[in-house]
């Protein structure tokens, strides 16, 4: 099964720095699953490597996703309906986490790999009680 990841997670793959890049890579190592992004993070995350860590490092992660390394996930018209409906019932999420709650309950995935604990550990999704946070 895969692990739907998000922005937070994939930056801290690539900065060495960050707090969460020890617990990411070890995760990420030791789960042996496939990582799955949904194409929303993909700006969010590109955008965050460039302006902190230079180009050098966003080309590495786009050649990263061009390899298939990282899995892409597209986002269905039912995505964003049901983003939609998330981002209304918690305002706090933005639209690419909302994007992130869609997917999983559309694979039904119940792992998330997020550094963003506050907002996701709020959300009730409609297949499971909560989602499990990783790393």
């Amino acid at each position: 099964m895969p692990l739907l990841v998000d922005a937070g997670v994939l930056y801290a793959l690539v900065d060495r720095s960050d707090a969460w890049h020890t617990r990411s890579v070890e995760y990420v190592k030791t789960s042996n699953t496939n990582l799955l992004a949904p194409v929303t993070v993909l700006p969010e995350t590109a955008y965050l490597i460039r302006t902190r860590l230079g180009i050098r490092e966003e080309l590495k992660l786009i050649e990263g996703f061009a390899n298939g390394e990282v899995a892409i996930e597209p986002l269905s018209h039912s995505d964003l309906n049901r983003a939609l409906a998330v981002m209304a019932k918690y305002p706090e999420l933005g639209f690419t986490d909302s994007t992130i709650v869609a997917m999983a309950e559309r694979l039904a995935l119940t792992t998330i790999a997020t550094t963003d604990r506050r907002h996701f550990k709020t959300v009730r999704p409609r297949h499971v009680r909560q989602f499990t946070l990783v790393p």
